[in-house]
């Protein structure tokens, strides 16, 4: 049987961890930046998880993370 593929948006949006979890880059932070505020835009920044919630759809579209 082939390998499976993995859904290529997601590979470049998720990060797998070590301990099992999945990074992911906060959202809102693209474009119209004027109105929001410093504080906001800094708290943007970085990775964070995943939710427990989305885990599975995630996983089934990262077959091999």
């Amino acid at each position: 049987m082939p390998k499976m593929k993995s859904k290529r948006g997601a590979s470049k949006r998720f990060r797998p961890q070590g301990s099992g979890g999945i990074k992911r880059t906060k959202a809102f932070l693209r474009h119209i930046l004027t109105k929001k505020s410093t504080k906001r835009k800094r708290n943007m920044r970085g990775m964070t998880q995943v939710h427990p919630t989305n885990m599975k759809s995630v996983r089934a579209m990262l077959p091999y993370a």
